[in-house]
């Protein structure tokens, strides 16, 4: 069954486009088609780092959000995936366009599943806005919940909210991500290089060792177990 997953976390700095970008090396490496949209207008690194899989699209208008679900438009054309990188503040546009298109229930219809990622760092914002997702949204779509390793430690917060146990309550899953070597991820940053890239390019200054490109397989497949477990056809 293809999914839409819709990457977000609304706030800036919670590791939404990395989510992004490693959720499209997952598909490519699993060999199953998929198109990505980048929704930052300052930023556009999803764009950036899988160029010829993502294209921008404009959230503030129904016309850029459609979009995504032409996708499925041509019911005799091979299913795929969708990948959206959320911008921080594109909450409010998105529920708009959501509810006023009945989007769950339409995708629902083509047989596409709907995935809402709540990437969350350790503070107490993160599970506001996870609580804010769920009362927009309800039943319908699946929660995916993100702990972000690389933006905190301690989850507590989170693990003991009812913001999570509303998301769980709903089918709700819950993964870790765990941190990417920094000094790798400048590297692989600086190159513009897809996951799959980096750890097949060995020359040139911004190469990683053999032991960096051993990492990043080690992090790609422990992410990967965990995508593994979720509803992504």
């Amino acid at each position: 069954m293809p999914s839409i997953n819709f990457i977000g976390g609304e706030k800036g700095g919670v590791g939404k486009s990395v989510a992004a970008r490693l959720l499209a090396q997952y598909f490519i490496d699993k060999a199953r088609p998929f198109t990505g949209f980048d929704t930052d207008r300052s930023h556009t690194s999803f764009t950036r780092f899988y160029a010829n899989f993502a294209a921008p699209v404009v959230v503030d208008t129904y016309e850029g959000l459609d979009l995504i679900a032409a996708v499925y438009e041509d019911e005799h054309a091979p299913r795929q995936h969708v990948i959206v990188d959320l911008a921080a503040q594109t909450a409010a546009p998105l529920a708009r366009w959501v509810k006023d298109s009945d989007l769950v229930s339409l995708m629902a219809s083509l047989g596409v599943t709907v995935n809402f990622w709540h990437l969350a760092d350790s503070g107490k914002d993160s599970v506001d806005l996870l609580d804010r997702l769920v009362a927009t949204y309800g039943a319908g779509p699946n929660y995916i919940v993100v702990r972000n390793l690389g933006r905190g430690s301690d989850f507590s917060q989170l693990d003991a909210s009812d913001a999570l146990k509303k998301a769980q309550a709903l089918g709700g899953h819950v993964l870790s991500l765990a941190q990417l070597h920094e000094a790798s991820m400048r590297k692989i940053d600086r190159q513009n290089a897809s996951f799959w890239a980096a750890i097949h390019t060995s020359s040139g200054p911004d190469a990683l060792g053999m032991l960096e490109r051993q990492r990043v397989k080690t992090w790609l497949k422990n992410a990967y177990a965990s995508f593994d477990t979720l509803p992504l056809g």
